[in-house]
């Protein structure tokens, strides 16, 4: 009875992993992650890594981390602080200190707590716990490194592979704490080392190790327990946003019977959807790694002008490159989607970290009057709804779509459940043989109705044609400098994107009716925003969330939303692109704005407390 009492079940838990690079903490995290949604826990993650290749080992600059949220209900954020941190080094102590709750359990491991180890991290006595004012934590400390290298000694391995398992034996530790079976972990390790049993078969013995210790020193520490919740009958599976990306763009090429090509060019942090994508050649999938950004985007034109659905990803930087590009496909009118996984800048910026300020690029940033339409995705699991949309409207619509996630969403990962595609909505070319004009076809005819034009793809008999970068003639498709033809052209191109307002959904409002205070977001903020408000509410105040998947153009009820609402507050991690934009679009519309460019997440107590204030007064 007495040990029963040491197990507390909670509702939700944040759990932090961190390290040197090399200490295997992405991987760890991955598995605990995979190992909660398995037992049906809801969780969210966020890994956390420097931009340096290998900084100096225990140094502060060289720290990476991995933190996971998991709980019985719906969990939409990674947690603001951890209630467990995993700390490899005193660095990674240092580093993370900021983000510990009060009472927090920290997993130290001694072995890398020597007088050196402390002097990397540049602290100043020989107990960092008491120099952080860290008082009234629950530690666990043991010995990790040795053990590990004791226990592993039958494998034969050198000292450096063996102490590589160590991350395994704090995993086992961590199971043992919130109660996690290591059947699943134990598969996992299998498969990924298939090809090296003996490494395979270490990382297992490390593991049971760490969770063996684990149970012999319970009287030091609390356990835990999370409940699972019920789930909606299905296939489930642990999911970061580009690889939910990559399905999404899978299956909408399927619904719209079309290969898939990606031409891309790696760029931190959207490389994953290139190396996804490769992996899926059975399903008719084509990629191209080509050498530089500008090749990448056009190679994925040349797939889309033969009938391909073309695709290409990039980050920020990878995006500018692209800009003249993505004005060629919009002139031509050419389906192209384009993957852009928002990152700090300026320049190379902080190539690890999120941001939001891309949008003024996306929508704007190229050379004439060149609209393209901008959507944007909102967690890991709506990157697959997102990205089928994008292309959905692209081969639809005859036109670039530019898909915006950040690396928040697509490093991090949620539960996600396998949809049935023959849920989702049809995708239906708009091929030539619908034409139906009494006039001659050219390669500028366009259904008249949507503005979209014809799509022949070369190798249809009798519809063999030229398009191209220069400007055509609206009736005889022929190349023109005639003023009043280009006026009509760039009013008609501009016109076929205004339309698109009638084929995409309408704003959805979650929340207060009634609410004196209207939260606007977009993109990767969403969980945040959605939490922020729920505790508002708890604490009395009527509060309602709107949050932008469709930004070009807007969804049609988007002015009726924004103006039925005595107070609204945009919030976005850039200095105010989507409020500026909002006011642009709606006239005598006049937010708040709430703006952080930290490239973290947002924390969900400073919105709260600033929403509060913008209530009260």
């Amino acid at each position: 009875m007495a040990e029963e009492a040491k197990v507390k079940t909670l509702e939700q838990v944040a759990i932090r992993f961190s390290g040197d690079s090399g200490d295997g903490m992405q991987l760890t995290g991955t598995i605990f992650s995979n190992l909660s949604a398995a037992l049906g826990n809801d969780i969210s993650t966020f890994p956390d890594y420097p931009a340096e290749v290998r900084a100096p080992q225990g140094s502060l600059s060289g720290i990476s981390g991995f933190q996971v949220h998991i709980g019985s209900k719906k969990i939409l954020t990674p947690g603001d602080k951890a209630d467990v941190l995993v700390a490899m080094n005193p660095a990674a102590l240092k580093v993370n200190v900021k983000n510990l709750k009060r009472d927090s359990i920290v997993i130290i491991d001694t072995d890398s707590f020597t007088k050196k180890d402390l002097e990397k991290a540049e602290f100043k006595t020989e107990d960092p716990f008491a120099e952080l004012g860290l008082g009234s934590l629950q530690v666990v400390a043991a010995p990790i490194s040795t053990m590990v290298k004791d226990s592993l000694a039958e494998f034969g391995l050198d000292l450096k592979s063996a102490l590589r398992c160590k991350n395994m034996f704090t995993l086992g530790l961590v199971c043992w704490l919130f109660d996690r079976p290591l059947t699943a972990a134990t598969d996992y390790l299998q498969k990924k080392f298939a090809k090296k049993p003996a490494i395979a078969q270490a990382n297992i013995k490390a593991l049971a190790d760490g969770y063996n210790y684990g149970h012999n020193i319970q009287a030091s520490v609390s356990t835990y327990r999370i409940e699972g919740k019920e789930q909606e009958p299905g296939i489930y599976m642990d999911v970061n946003g580009n690889n939910a990306v990559s399905y999404g763009l899978i299956a909408a090429a399927e619904k719209a019977g079309l290969r898939l090509f990606l031409g891309s060019y790696p760029i931190t942090p959207a490389t994953d959807i290139l190396q996804e994508l490769a992996k899926h050649k059975n399903l008719g999938v084509i990629t191209i790694q080509a050498e530089d950004e500008i090749a990448g985007i056009c190679t994925a034109i040349g797939a889309s002008f033969a009938g391909c659905l073309g695709v290409t990803s990039t980050s920020g930087p990878g995006l500018a490159l692209k800009s003249e590009a993505i004005g060629l496909a919009v002139i031509a009118e050419l389906p192209l989607v384009v993957v852009d996984v928002q990152r700090g800048g300026p320049s190379t910026g902080m190539p690890t970290k999120s941001e939001q300020t891309d949008l003024m690029q996306a929508l704007y940033g190229r050379n004439g009057e060149s609209p393209a339409v901008v959507v944007a995705a909102s967690t890991p699991s709506n990157c697959f709804d997102m990205a089928y949309w994008a292309s959905k409207l692209a081969v639809e619509h005859m036109t670039p779509v530019i898909l915006m996630t950040d690396a928040f969403i697509a490093n991090g990962s949620s539960a996600w459940r396998i949809p049935d595609l023959s849920d989702y909505p049809a995708i239906q070319p708009n091929y030539v043989d619908k034409y139906d004009d009494e006039k001659v076809w050219k390669p500028y005819r366009r259904d008249e109705d949507s503005l979209v034009r014809y799509w022949a793809v070369p190798g249809t008999e009798g519809f063999a044609h030229r398009i191209g970068g220069l400007e055509k003639d609206y009736d005889t498709s022929s190349i023109s400098t005639d003023p009043k033809n280009h006026q009509k052209m760039v009013i008609t191109r501009q016109a076929k994107i205004d339309k698109i307002a009638d084929y995409i959904p309408p704003l959805e409002v979650i929340g207060d009716a009634d609410a004196e205070l209207l939260i606007v977001g977009w993109g990767g903020t969403y969980g945040h925003l959605y939490e922020a408000m729920e505790i508002m509410q708890s604490q009395g105040h009527k509060v309602a969330l709107a949050h932008f998947h469709y930004i070009n153009p807007l969804p049609k009820n988007t002015a009726d939303v924004l103006k039925r609402y005595p107070k609204v507050v945009v919030a976005e991690q850039n200095n105010g692109q989507f409020a500026n934009y909002l006011r642009s679009k709606t006239d005598g519309f006049s937010p708040y704005k709430f703006n952080r460019i930290k490239g973290q997440p947002f924390v969900v107590s400073r919105l709260v407390e600033e929403f509060n204030k913008l209530i009260e007064n």
